[in-house]
């Protein structure tokens, strides 16, 4: 039975100022994959590990079996998956792990049927399948896990997603504390109307934020991570979010935001050192609450999935 095995990426989501348009795909965590080819039409899901038994075995419920089924519908296929999901990043987490599994699925189904598809083809099964985890069919995780790098949501209808060029010596701390905040709650929260000038403060950040990346301006980067929108409502839900943040942008760090709906926090630093003591210096702030939270340095994964094991 051919078989193959995946590493699908955590990702951070919104990056501070782009909400629902922007993400970035991570080197660490992610999750695996491992996909066998059935000649018997059909999704079964054989194992799922690091999840406390909390994901849905069921086909129709579960992410990755979700988007490889939209998948093998479109292309019309009369092959069948087994799936095994071996969670390796929190769940509930703001990294998107349902996006990994759902990326991860689909980029292994799409090589052991030949490449059918073009990667960025695969993009619209991995989005219905958010709908799943979410209740919102967003794209700002499932495009960076799937194509990698820096994305751009420009538009959902049509769908236009532009990957951008960043810079190459840019590293992300995040910090994961141990409480959980639902993803539907946290949209639910936000104002459905913003005044206009904070429409202007966030359009001059995301337009600079851009523009940081692609020139290799670090400066401008730190300044455009800033959100006056999305952060505010947001913040409340992590205890001591803005000391968090502080710790980090004190050690040097770049910048500082919720990653995703949260809880995780990201930091984008300029190096691996500097990183690292923003890891310290936040895990610092949750330690003195009492709060148990686990520190990750990664580079940003410029790939997407990656071939483990075939």
């Amino acid at each position: 039975m051919k078989y193959i095995k995946i590493f699908a990426p955590a990702t951070v989501a919104n990056v501070a100022c782009g909400f629902d348009i922007f993400g970035f795909a991570l080197n660490n965590p992610g999750d695996e994959i491992l996909l066998r080819l059935k000649e018997k039409r059909g999704i079964v899901i054989t194992k799922i590990t690091g999840d406390d038994g909390r994901l849905p075995m069921e086909p129709e419920k579960n992410t990755a079996a979700v988007s490889v089924m939209a998948f093998l519908d479109y292309i019309k296929s009369d092959k069948g998956f087994e799936i095994e999901i071996h969670k390796k990043m929190p769940l509930s987490s703001g990294l998107g792990s349902s996006a990994a599994s759902a990326a991860g699925a689909l980029f292994g189904a799409n090589i052991l049927l030949g490449k059918p598809l073009e990667v960025k083809e695969l993009l619209p099964f991995a989005i219905e399948s958010e709908r799943v985890a979410c209740g919102t069919g967003h794209a700002d995780n499932v495009a960076p896990a799937l194509l990698g790098g820096f994305v751009i949501i420009r538009s959902y209808s049509p769908l236009d997603i532009i990957k951008i060029p960043t810079i190459p010596e840019l590293y992300c701390t995040v910090i994961h504390p141990s409480i959980e905040i639902n993803t539907e709650y946290a949209r639910s929260i936000l104002k459905s109307e913003i005044s206009l000038k904070d429409a202007v403060k966030q359009l001059g950040n995301v337009a600079g934020l851009v523009t940081g990346l692609c020139t290799g301006d670090y400066n401008l980067t730190g300044r455009s991570l800033e959100d006056v929108i999305i952060e505010p409502c947001r913040a409340k839900l992590i205890p001591r979010f803005y000391d968090v943040k502080n710790a980090a942008l004190m050690s040097g760090a770049l910048g500082c935001s919720i990653s995703g709906s949260g809880p995780s926090i990201f930091a984008l630093c300029n190096s691996r050192e500097t990183a690292e003591e923003a890891g310290k210096a936040m895990k610092k702030v949750f330690n003195k609450i009492n709060i148990p939270s686990h520190v990750y340095i990664s580079e940003i994964n410029k790939e997407g999935p990656k071939i483990i094991e075939q």
